[in-house]
């Protein structure tokens, strides 16, 4: 009786068995990996890391974005609702010079294979990349040359958009090419936009250094701001300049303003909302600012000379009189690209030491300016 009973159960058993273990195997290839979390400034993304896979998420891709984009990021063949790119990445384009520096930290600057508008390119580094023909020009950033593009076939498009209508990238995935949208230039603090580079690490199968490039960048950073604490003074800062009669200006939000506060200085809209830019009409900047010991990133002037010459209110700031005005203009690539615009997201350590250099001295006497300069 009881051989039968179990001659009878065994299929049953065999089949639980399968059953059981395929389920275990399914649990094995989502299960998350028991880390922290992973990003700690960045607004715009998110990463998760599984056994098998890594979920990318892309949470801010362009301004007032309202889109959330998820990606699967694997080495094997994997279902899934959601697009799935094969990493890792072994040749890409990008859009921006802002990633240039990340690429050449994360040293993978030779899957670099495309970029619309080479001329920006300040980096020496990829310079002579460029020279030798591994790096081919695209054309303009809003309208990629899409036939030389499906010819060099890169594995990875890495874009920005200013709107979910951008017709170009969604051209380019047609073809069969991804696209990612990078949104580094959204974020609104220094160390959020530097944390991008853990973006690129998933990507590229870097994920530990990026991790720890941004380790070292925020402890650089941290260690600069704590530095400006023993500051005995707080000097008056005032940023920006006219155009078409309207003074712009950074916001009280934002992370040009952020950089000014960390280096221990008295930002004088530092209480204004807003992680944009500030406009407004000269009358009110010069009474307020008139009086300001420092004044910062003059819109494009290269010389006291260009800023007297644009404006007679300009020589009337005290700034002017004391010869204490300093901008980032005057240190460019070979062909006239600004550094700070290419490396300072990436570098926001060195701005910001740049910043406390210029109004505590005495604090880094050996530091020397990595893209400030006061204007002679």
């Amino acid at each position: 009786m009881k051989l039968s009973i179990l001659k009878y159960l065994s299929p049953l058993f065999l089949l639980f068995l399968i059953f059981s273990c395929k389920n275990d195997q399914k649990k094995n290839y989502f299960e998350k990996e028991n880390t922290l979390k992973n990003i700690k400034y960045a607004k715009g993304f998110d990463i998760q890391h599984f056994k098998n896979y890594t979920k990318l998420t892309i949470k801010a891709p362009y301004p007032n974005s309202k889109e959330i984009f998820e990606y699967i990021l694997t080495d094997t063949v994997t279902k899934s609702s959601l697009k799935t790119i094969k990493i890792p990445i072994k040749s890409v384009v990008v859009t921006s010079t802002t990633h240039i520096p990340t690429l050449e930290l994360l040293g993978i600057e030779t899957k670099l294979i495309g970029f619309p508008n080479t001329n920006y390119i300040s980096s020496k580094k990829t310079r002579h990349l460029i020279s030798k023909g591994f790096v081919k020009e695209l054309g303009n950033e809003e309208n990629i040359n899409t036939e030389l593009l499906l010819d060099l076939n890169p594995d990875l498009v890495v874009g920005f958009s200013l709107n979910s209508n951008n017709k170009m990238f969604a051209t380019i995935e047609k073809f069969g090419i991804p696209v990612l949208l990078n949104g580094d230039w959204l974020e609104e603090t220094p160390l959020g936009r530097a944390e991008w580079i853990k973006f690129f690490g998933v990507l590229f199968n870097k994920r530990k250094e990026a991790d720890s490039i941004f380790n070292t960048i925020e402890r650089n950073y941290l260690d600069a701001k704590a530095i400006a604490l023993k500051a005995t003074r707080k000097p008056t800062v005032i940023s920006g300049g006219l155009f078409k009669d309207i003074w712009n200006l950074p916001a009280g939000d934002s992370f040009e303003a952020t950089f000014l506060k960390d280096a221990n200085t008295t930002y004088l809209w530092k209480d204004s909302k807003g992680t944009g830019s500030l406009s407004l009409n000269i009358e009110n900047v010069f009474e307020k600012g008139k009086e300001a010991d420092l004044w910062v990133s003059p819109s494009y002037y290269k010389t006291l000379d260009q800023l007297k010459n644009a404006n007679a209110i300009y020589p009337k700031f005290k700034a002017f009189k004391t010869k204490t005005i300093f901008s980032y203009v005057n240190k460019q690539g070979e062909n006239g690209g600004i550094i700070y615009f290419e490396l300072a997201p990436s570098r926001p350590d060195l701005v910001l030491k740049d910043i406390i250099k210029i109004a505590h001295p005495e604090l880094l006497k050996n530091y020397e300016l990595t893209f400030y300069e006061k204007l002679k």
